[in-house]
């Protein structure tokens, strides 16, 4: 996921997109506990992908306070 495809999405999308990435991450943490996972780089990828739509969630929710 790139940040200018993060910032072109509401603030309705971003959320369903956060919690829908959250439990992408959920899963990925439980397989990798149970020694399924293979590429362990997704949970990293999948961090950062958390924090990209947390930092445009919170600047759009910022500019329509303002």
């Amino acid at each position: 996921m790139k940040a200018a495809e993060v910032r072109e999405l509401d603030v309705q999308e971003l959320e369903q997109r956060l919690a829908q990435t959250r439990r992408e991450l959920f899963n990925l943490r439980f397989q990798h506990a149970t020694g399924q996972l293979e590429n362990t780089g997704q949970l990293q990828e999948v961090r950062k992908n958390i924090a990209r739509l947390l930092t445009v969630l919170n600047r759009k929710k910022l500019e329509n306070e303002e």
